[in-house]
């Protein structure tokens, strides 16, 4: 095994805080590191689009970056790679067949089951409240309604809450808290475990414990005695453009490192420690690789109201999500960035300065090196608000014409800049399954060849 592999022996992370910064550190990456020509690499991506820009980016040769071809390459989401994992792994260490194709705790299947469990329950003092709902419902409609929901619920406590459902299997009717603290299930809610053990009494023994939280555990013992890569699983995994991962997907992953090269991409807007701007800090204090802001006062982080004062109000408002994702980061992180930067010849945390020329750019820029809000407006003069389009906001009264107003600013957009392209663009809302017939309406009203039309194209769209 050559110098380069042994690097690549546990979870390596790349941070920087431009997506484009990242993507191209990480085909360096691939390029110092090249597998086997007919050996495929795995991306796991949040969603359709990114997977679409990214192999894109591989193929791209007229400028920087590319390859003039993306080949050997696999993109996967998180949650059916997982379960390809947990597969190949508890296969290859207990035997083929111990784990099923698909789970039946999935929720398109437990919908089903809990349609039909449902009435049965109704019965149990416990179910009083699915009771009181449920009542006058003769054609089933809110039945189903709830029962969707439920699978929902459920299918969420596997990925993140598998701790609940175990203690639950277990008759144990408790909640697990951040610190190890448990709780009693609250009184009007103790039908959810009841529930649950009797969807695994209705599954039987057999398959009564092939939920993700029980696979996850055999999946966690298998792994520590697993001493080769089996067939089925990538010999390189690239994590890109996931905003946060479930504590069960780290740990899949890193325990996969040992065996596999595990390459991370960590989109982070701040180059400094900023977990004292909020909760749990202490625990944040672990993740060494990123330091105190310098001219933050120490004794700051005794008096929570000061914290959030001195830091960037955006990032202590809305960055629970990245806070809560690096804490978890900081248990498996075993990048060693001295040798990963000299191998690289540049830094792989790779924290750049945006242009400042406009109001997007001094946001970014202030969230990148922590200013409070006192220091923003010493360093940034006043800016004409008039000619300055990077942050606008639109009041809609609906989502067509949320799409209405979109469509007419690409047109103005490109009309301005005649290098832009459409590829160049995605669009990110809420739910694309509530937008999908509008923005069909408002962007397939123009036929190609019409000055008007725009092409675009519809991802992560769920089957209805």
């Amino acid at each position: 095994m050559s110098e380069l592999r042994n690097t690549a022996q546990g979870l390596i992370v790349l941070q920087g805080n431009r997506m484009e910064d990242l993507r191209d550190l990480t085909l360096q990456w691939l390029g110092r590191q090249p597998l086997h020509p007919l050996a495929r690499t795995l991306f796991l991506v949040q969603s359709n689009g990114i997977a679409q820009w990214l192999k894109t980016s591989l193929a791209e040769r007229g400028g920087e970056p590319g390859y003039g071809v993306c080949l050997g390459t696999d993109v996967a989401l998180p949650a059916r790679f997982q379960w390809q994992a947990y597969r190949s792994v508890i296969e290859a260490v207990e035997g083929p067949g111990r784990v099923p194709t698909t789970s039946p705790y999935d929720k398109s299947r437990l919908r089903w089951r809990l349609m039909r469990l449902l009435p049965e329950a109704l019965d149990n003092p416990l179910f009083a409240p699915l009771a009181r709902y449920l009542r006058d419902d003769d054609e089933q409609r809110k039945h189903y309604q709830l029962a969707e929901r439920l699978a929902d619920l459920f299918d969420q406590y596997q990925v993140y809450r598998a701790d609940w459902l175990n203690a639950w299997e277990a008759g144990d009717d408790i909640l697990t808290l951040a610190g190890n603290r448990q709780l009693p299930v609250p009184e009007e809610q103790r039908w959810q475990p009841a529930l649950w053990r009797m969807i695994g009494a209705d599954l039987g023994q057999e398959q009564a414990h092939s939920h993700r939280g029980a696979v996850h555990r055999r999946f966690m013992a298998a792994a520590k005695e697993l001493s080769e890569r089996p067939d089925t699983l990538p010999p390189r995994i690239v994590i890109f453009g996931i905003s946060s991962l479930p504590r069960q997907t780290l740990e899949v992953l890193a325990s996969l490192a040992g065996i596999s090269e595990v390459v991370l991409c960590l989109l982070n807007p701040c180059r400094f420690y900023w977990g004292e701007i909020i909760e749990t800090q202490e625990v944040l204090r672990r993740y060494a690789r990123q330091q105190r802001r310098k001219g933050m006062p120490a004794e700051l982080h005794h008096s929570p109201e000061q914290l959030h004062l001195h830091a960037h109000p955006l990032l202590a408002a809305w960055g629970k999500q990245g806070r809560d994702y690096l804490q978890l980061l900081s248990e498996h992180d075993n990048t060693d960035v001295a040798a990963m930067s000299a191998l690289l010849d540049q830094s792989v945390d790779l924290f750049l300065s945006p242009p400042t020329d406009t109001l997007l750019g001094q946001l970014q820029d202030d969230i990148l090196h922590l200013r409070p809000v006192a220091e923003t407006r010493e360093l940034w003069p006043a800016l004409t608000l008039q000619h300055d389009a990077s942050i606008r906001f639109h009041c809609c009264h609906s989502p067509q014409r949320e799409l209405e107003v979109l469509h007419d600013q690409l047109l103005a957009a490109f009309a301005e800049d005649a290098t832009l392209e459409p590829r160049d663009i995605m669009v990110m809302v809420p739910d694309i399954n509530d937008y999908a017939p509008y923005i069909d309406a408002v962007f397939g009203q123009f036929a190609p060849g019409e000055p008007r039309h725009l092409p675009y194209h519809v991802a992560d769209q769920q089957q209805r």
